[in-house]
């Protein structure tokens, strides 16, 4: 429907009406569907599950992105009222918005998105908080104590988890300048996983990747990105810029990566959900 010469014989061949009656026709079927969402009271799994928790961001222009990259635009190319469709063009860097890093995205040789296993982007979520310590402090960081103190209340990290630093930064998303907090000298302040703490998941648990709710798995201030090379070095992947942490238990949900699928990705925007 979006190439220019199918553009060009639906203008040429059908009618505004003739078009419009084709398209509710259509939507008509689609919406008698079974299985489909629209028709459907919500969703449950066999096993069944109380709560869903979205853990995306809405992509704008305001959305804050990592200072060397461009700002989200959508630019509306087609109208229902001047072309009998809608459609906007979306120009975005891969690493925008909530978004998964592949592990290519920092280390030669590692996979990249399209090749991430459909089995990893489904796990167990672990939801770490050091939110009280990052109120304090902007360049708090997620340690191996507090994957120990989370074990001690939660049990051992499941086999296959993503593992999530709730720092609380989600709730200045709204604000690019505080969500980056960047000081005089341009450096950002912004918590993330310590190097040791990464060095502990990839070789003491067994994990399919971890997640943050700032710019960067990594500090914001760091020099060396310890964490990123150590987990995507790995083939571990991460997520970045994750919303809503506070609302999922600390244990027992089970996220779903909703990854982009092109090829040769550095990695992409993802809708990211959790079910318990």
């Amino acid at each position: 429907m979006c190439a220019p010469t199918l553009i060009s014989a639906v203008r040429e061949d059908l009618s505004r009406r003739r078009f419009l009656g084709a398209l509710g026709a259509s939507a008509a079927m689609v919406a008698a569907a079974p299985g489909r969402a629209s028709a459907q009271p919500s969703v449950r799994l066999p096993g069944g599950f109380r709560e869903t928790y979205d853990l995306t961001h809405t992509l704008s222009s305001r959305t804050p992105v990592f200072p060397v990259f461009p700002q989200f635009q959508a630019v509306e190319r087609f109208t229902i009222e001047r072309d009998g469709f809608g459609c906007s063009e979306l120009t975005f860097n891969e690493h925008t918005g909530t978004h998964i890093d592949a592990p290519i995205h920092f280390v030669a040789g590692q996979d990249t998105l399209e090749r991430i296993p459909a089995s990893r982007l489904i796990a167990p979520l672990a939801v770490i908080s050091i939110a009280a310590r990052a109120d304090r402090d902007a360049d708090a960081a997620l340690t191996v104590d507090d994957i120990r103190a989370w074990e001690a209340r939660h049990g051992r990290l499941p086999a296959g988890a993503l593992v999530a630093m709730h720092s609380g930064w989600d709730a200045r998303i709204d604000d690019a300048a505080r969500f980056l907090n960047g000081d005089a000298g341009g450096v950002l302040h912004s918590p993330g996983f310590g190097g040791e703490a990464a060095r502990f998941l990839v070789e003491e648990r067994d994990i399919v990747g971890v997640g943050v709710d700032t710019i960067s798995l990594d500090l914001g201030r760091a020099e060396t990105l310890v964490a990123h090379l150590t987990l995507l070095g790995a083939g571990k992947y991460g997520l970045e810029l994750v919303a809503n942490l506070a609302a999922v238990p600390p244990a027992g949900a089970t996220v779903f990566v909703g990854a982009p699928k092109h090829r040769a990705g550095t990695g992409g925007p993802v809708r990211l959900l959790a079910v318990v």
